[in-house]
């Protein structure tokens, strides 16, 4: 009895932990193109601190595809990558980032 007691307590502690980790989940606007009201396209800076959006690049199942431009980053996953004047901050990391993108050559945007 006591064995099945605690069987069920620890599988409902992993039920918990996966379900408050996707609710926190905050997944890209695809009408918009939009992630926290930051528009996924335009004029991107790579920071070391203090990102708007932190990014992980991936090669499979990406939540957006980048093409890099020289110029008009007008539209869904075109960045034009700056030093200074930027729409938004990026920060690479390897783990807990907000959104996966891969770089792409072309149909950039959300999958």
């Amino acid at each position: 009895m006591k064995n099945i007691f605690i069987t069920a307590c620890s599988a409902g502690i992993i039920l918990l932990f996966i379900l408050s980790g996707n609710s926190n989940y905050i997944k890209i606007n695809k009408n918009d193109c939009t992630y926290k009201n930051i528009k996924l396209y335009g004029k991107v800076q790579i920071v070391r601190s203090f990102p708007d959006i932190k990014v992980r690049i991936v090669s499979n199942f990406p939540d957006l595809k980048v093409r890099m431009v020289n110029s008009f980053p007008d539209r869904c996953g075109k960045w034009q990558f700056v030093n200074s004047f930027p729409d938004f901050r990026i920060q690479y990391v390897d783990s807990f980032s907000d959104i996966k993108i891969k770089f792409v050559d072309s149909f950039p945007g959300v999958e």
